[in-house]
């Protein structure tokens, strides 16, 4: 039997959604919890295949972490982390290795942190460089700069470390969530570019929220005081904006409306900018406390270039909606999407090739010329954000099939009921 969906397209949608908490700030809030001195309670979080795998990791490094009533539970370990036996395997969830990578530091003993083959392809040199440059013993296996990864910790003294033309802001996250454990003050420096700049204010809103603020020396300098840590606390989680992308794609592309609750658009989540993004191509878009609503117009024609860099996981999204737009769409900014759980770069362009549409790869993104696409098995390279927009695709073009569609659940286990929600 195919292991694939066929998605059945959509004639009329009036629909409202909610959506389930944010994976970036749930994995962010389970690290600071598990850090924390004291219980925390985290309200309103993304349970799925990558929060996990954090889960997993962290009671393997000491903390208590309990389901109650969805909510969860996290004892903390006030900064002590412990050091297991085997080692820390991190399936294909980037976030936790970078993240975890700094946090055991705060540890003392060898730790080793792996995942699955296509982890084992993502770099980390720079956050390795970084360390050492703090004291720590942090080293690539393989000496490749990629993982496995294996940290010889004895605490984390704190320092100055210098980023410069990093792939990730990921890197400079991992720092700023372990530095207030270190026993001594940190300074972080970024030269050059840096992709995602908002998951670092995600980064910074979270620390602050349990007890811990990042100065601002410069407009590109984080200080942080050590040996002071984070305190339990009771902490609710956004809706997940990039979880909501795939709903109003679906307006966009459907001439319909949705609204979408438990997503505030003044959030600091960076892909809450799909929005403007939606309403300069022709969309309508209503927003409230917490909810956003999205109605689908006559998408504007001609040739149009979106910078993608502070929301890169928009990217396929943006990418789909260019396939039935007219005109020729640029997407510039994305060259880091070639390190993501998959190349998604030459995946897009790859299964936009192969609905009719023309696209290619450029040196830091994709050019696609709008056009009719038509129906094919979908490809999706085991990556949910590759999955997830082109199901909504099939939602406006007939013949839309996505293989391996079980791979949502990095993100959104419940992505699949809720795009059956949409033709009630």
């Amino acid at each position: 039997m195919e292991d694939w969906t066929e998605i059945r397209p959509l004639r009329h949608l009036d629909a409202r959604v909610t959506l389930p908490g944010s994976k970036s700030y749930t994995q962010r809030a389970l690290l600071i919890a598990a850090l924390a001195e004291g219980t925390s309670r985290l309200r309103n979080p993304l349970l799925s295949e990558d929060t996990g795998l954090m889960i997993d990791a962290l009671r393997a490094l000491g903390a208590g972490i309990a389901l109650e009533d969805g909510n969860l539970i996290v004892a903390g370990t006030a900064g002590k982390i412990a050091c297991p036996e085997g080692e820390i395997r991190l399936g294909n969830n980037g976030t936790a290795l970078r993240f975890l990578t700094a946090a055991v530091c705060l540890g003392r003993g060898v730790f080793t942190l792996t995942g699955d083959p296509r982890l084992c392809e993502r770099p980390i040199r720079p956050l390795l460089e970084a360390l050492a440059a703090l004291g720590v013993d942090a080293r690539s296996r393989g000496g490749d700069g990629r993982p496995p990864v294996r940290v010889d910790a004895d605490g984390l003294r704190g320092g100055r470390v210098v980023l410069r033309d990093i792939e990730s802001s990921q890197y400079v996250s991992a720092l700023l969530i372990a530095a207030p454990c270190a026993s001594g003050d940190t300074r972080l420096e970024i030269g050059g570019r840096i992709p995602s700049l908002p998951y670092v204010a995600m980064t910074i809103e979270a620390m602050a929220a349990f007890g811990q603020d990042v100065a601002r020396p410069g407009a590109h300098a984080f200080f942080v005081r050590g040996n002071g840590g984070y305190r339990g606390r009771e902490y609710r989680i956004e809706g997940d904006a990039s979880s909501a992308s795939y709903f109003f794609l679906a307006a966009a592309l459907t001439g319909g409306r949705v609204r979408v609750d438990n997503v505030r658009p003044r959030t600091l989540q960076g892909d809450i900018g799909l929005l403007a993004l939606l309403e300069g191509l022709g969309c309508r878009v209503r927003r409230g406390g917490d909810w956003v609503e999205v109605e689908g117009g006559r998408l504007a024609s001609g040739d149009v270039a979106l910078g993608l860099g502070d929301m890169p996981d928009m990217v396929p999204t943006v990418a789909v909606l260019a396939a039935l737009r007219p005109g020729r769409t640029i997407i510039k900014d994305a060259a880091h999407l070639r390190v993501k759980e998959s190349n998604r770069l030459a995946a897009l362009a790859a299964e936009l090739v192969r609905i009719g549409i023309a696209a290619r790869e450029t040196e830091d993104g994709l050019v696609i010329d709008g056009d009719t696409p038509h129906g094919a098995v979908i490809e999706t390279y085991n990556d949910h954000r590759i999955a997830m927009s082109f199901a909504v695709l099939g939602l406006a073009v007939p013949g839309i099939r996505i293989t391996n569609g079980a791979c949502v659940g990095k993100s959104f286990p419940g992505f699949w009921q809720a795009l059956e929600g949409l033709y009630a």
